[in-house]
């Protein structure tokens, strides 16, 4: 899947731009912080008046990711002031993008570089030398470092950090997103998480406007038994940093845990738009806009807006900014979720393999290989299989090489296709036993956001096997982790009907009927429509009974 997501996530119209404001105009800020579209930092330096400015519009952006604004306002600030040792600082966080990509040999040089610029100058407060500090130990010269082992350094010198400020507000979201980071790179995921939650939390009741805060919570409760714990900021995020094409979309990974469509799709439509007009302006990057574009086009086809969701894909063409391999690529990877997700095996098995690297082409191969073998193209699939395990074996020889590490064990996408050919071939307790182990796998560490869980293939494969009980059992998991999915939903209702559960199959239809908004038009809501509207009925004729006073 590509994405500016680490790679535990699959190695991943119209408001206002933020301008870079001259430090006159900042100064017109009653204040003295930042525009209040990018949210309130108050993070005293040691710098000129006009470079203080400049440093905490730049921090406010850098908090939200808007990693290219803050660069680009911290390299003023450095002009502003060639001593504020904090610009320098800014800059080299800026390169450091935590959950995103790890910074590459050329970069690390130049965060380095920034921060033994910073340490020349001598930070005068003890907030100052400690942020200096800390990201020293993750720019450290030593070739053999591993990315893990640079982000372990670093969060362990921000919560010893911490421990000295505990009280301060940005000591604390800093030292909470090093947890994070060291969540999305399977480290004690779980406990860093909560360990994240514990420091942010009390943060937010003090500093509500705070764009790190209610940023970095969202982020620390982004699996699905913390989700809820993120929800105040998730509806607050967007609010602090409107002008923020980043803020305005992440309310949405809590929405999509917690399955709230309509609020998912409102808060990607504004932040895709958002996207394309800060990347027209220089502002931002193409990446901003196609994330916002995958979480749409998951959420409409939750809502059962097939027509919503094919018109995401087309418009992958007019995304600004992206080159013509980066739109394919991202083409391909929508349209291979679209087509399993509405279940249209032939669909899925005729799609074309795009002209990008082959490492690139899994998402295809890995659509291709389920589409054939649930089609009962056994010779398709059996192809297919063999070009994904290849994609899958380039794809993790290039992460070693760039540093990443990656599991000995097999790759999820390509157990659930190698489950789905040995079902074809009628090789039954294999398949179901690799659909077992994929979403074990998957599930490990809180469980991916917008793709189709392994578990609910699994459920899938035993409803046809007419193990109709033990498919109920799966779906219900399914759905405690994924709430109101679709297609979890409508399996449910077909497996309790199969199994003789006529009021449980009716709940879960109306369920399914409920969360879809009156335009939707997936085939399968007539089904569960008519279901639906027997419960309806079935209320209508019940006679009403008088109690006795």
């Amino acid at each position: 899947m590509p994405t500016k997501l680490p790679l535990r996530l699959f190695l991943r119209f119209s408001l206002l731009p933020v301008l870079l404001l001259s430090p006159a105009a900042l100064r017109a800020q009653t204040s003295g912080a930042p525009p209040s579209h990018l949210g309130k930092v108050d993070f005293h330096t040691s710098c000129s008046t006009d470079a203080q400015l400049l440093f905490e519009q730049a921090l406010a952006l850098l908090h939200s990711f808007q990693y290219m604004q803050a660069r680009q306002t911290f390299e003023q600030a450095q002009t502003s002031d060639h001593n504020c040792a904090m610009a320098h600082w800014g800059v080299a966080m800026s390169l450091y993008e935590q959950l995103w990509e790890f910074p590459d040999d050329k970069q690390l040089t130049e965060g380095r570089k920034q921060i033994e610029l910073a340490q020349s100058l001598h930070p005068q407060t003890p907030q100052e030398r400690g942020f200096v500090a800390a990201a020293a130990t993750f720019y450290q010269r030593s070739s053999k470092l591993r990315h893990t082992e640079r982000i372990k350094a670093y969060s362990l010198a921000m919560e010893n950090f911490h421990q000295k400020l505990p009280d301060d507000v940005e000591v604390g979201s800093f030292t909470a997103l090093s947890l994070i980071a060291l969540a999305e790179n399977e480290v004690d995921s779980l406990a860093n998480q909560k360990q994240a939650i514990a420091i942010l939390n009390p943060l937010f009741e003090k500093y509500p406007d705070h764009p790190g805060v209610a940023h970095y919570l969202i982020h620390a409760a982004d699996r699905p038994e913390l989700a809820s714990q993120g929800l105040a900021a998730a509806r607050r995020y967007a609010e602090i940093a409107p002008d923020s094409p980043h803020a305005l979309h992440m309310p949405s990974h809590i929405f999509v845990r917690l399955g709230l469509w309509q609020d998912s799709i409102s808060s990607n439509i504004a932040s895709s738009a958002s996207a394309a007009r800060a990347t027209e302006e220089h502002h931002a990057e193409w990446h901003y806009q196609t994330h916002a574009m995958d979480f749409l086009n998951y959420s409409y086809l939750q809502s059962g807006l097939e027509a919503k969701a094919r018109e995401v894909v087309a418009n992958i063409d007019h995304v600004v900014g992206a080159d013509d391999q980066t739109k394919a690529q991202y083409r391909s990877y929508l349209a291979t979720r679209t087509a399993l997700d509405l279940h249209r095996w032939k669909e899925a098995a005729g799609l074309e393999i795009p002209a990008i690297r082959k490492d690139q082409q899994d998402n295809a191969y890995w659509a291709r290989a389920i589409g054939a073998a649930r089609s009962g193209d056994v010779a398709a699939a059996e192809t297919a299989v063999k070009q994904l395990a290849e994609c899958v074996k380039l794809r993790e020889e290039r992460a070693r090489k760039q540093g990443y590490e990656v599991s000995n064990e097999k790759a999820t996408d390509l157990r659930e296709a190698e489950a789905w050919l040995a079902y074809a071939r009628g090789e039954t307790q294999q398949a179901l036993d690799e659909l077992r182990a994929a979403a074990a796998r998957q599930e490990q560490n809180g469980g991916e956001t917008v793709v189709i869980p392994a578990r609910e293939m699994l459920a899938d494969m035993l409803n046809e096997l007419k193990r109709h009980s033990e498919a109920l059992d799966e779906y219900k998991i399914v759905l405690k982790n994924a709430p109101n999915r679709f297609d979890a939903l409508l399996g449910a209702g077909r497996a309790a009907e199969a199994a003789g559960n006529s009021a449980d199959a009716q709940e879960f239809y109306v369920k399914l009927v409920e969360d879809c908004p009156q335009g939707a038009d997936r085939a399968e809501l007539a089904e569960a429509r008519t279901v639906a509207a027997r419960k309806s009925e079935n209320a209508n004729s019940e006679p009403t009974v008088h109690k006795k006073r």
